[in-house]
């Protein structure tokens, strides 16, 4: 049997984690960073400027480019994503989840949105607004499409 610290072990073990300044290099370099906060800790702690925002629970469909329910930067398995929750354990799960898809670039930030903000880092006000960054989806999913968890 497994406990999550196991689980989370065995995630980390095939990531190649960012501190928060390496991933700002690598989203200048044309990498993407994903937010999967849920809103009310986005509203709480902050966003981050130009950060995509996908909730974790939507993740996977909207990431796989192989997805009819992916946004229009899943273009295909070697885009690099870089996911970011509130400490980078949920993001380093995520990551992982997203490796098994075959995204195979996909990573975390180690320390999650609070060491990116600790890093002086651009950050905003948190908001529960929607995103300022467009979300477009590639084909908006039907109501009989099964949208994930």
């Amino acid at each position: 049997m497994s406990t999550i610290g196991d689980v989370l072990a065995r995630a980390r073990a095939r990531l190649h984690r960012l501190d928060p300044r390496d991933a700002a290099a690598a989203v200048d370099d044309g990498a993407l960073l994903v937010d999967i906060r849920p809103g009310w800790q986005r509203l709480d702690e902050g966003t981050v400027p130009g950060a995509l925002v996908i909730e974790r629970n939507h993740l996977e469909w909207r990431l796989d480019p192989t997805s009819e329910a992916r946004v229009a930067e899943a273009t295909d398995h070697d885009r690099q994503w870089i996911v970011l929750c509130s400490e980078g354990y949920t993001s380093s799960l995520a990551a992982a989840a997203l490796q098994d898809l075959g995204l195979h670039r996909a990573t975390d930030v180690d320390g999650g949105f609070r060491a990116w903000a600790a890093a002086g880092l651009p950050t905003a006000p948190g908001s529960d607004e929607r995103p300022t960054t467009p979300v477009t989806l590639a084909r908006h999913p039907s109501k009989d499409d099964d949208p994930g968890p």
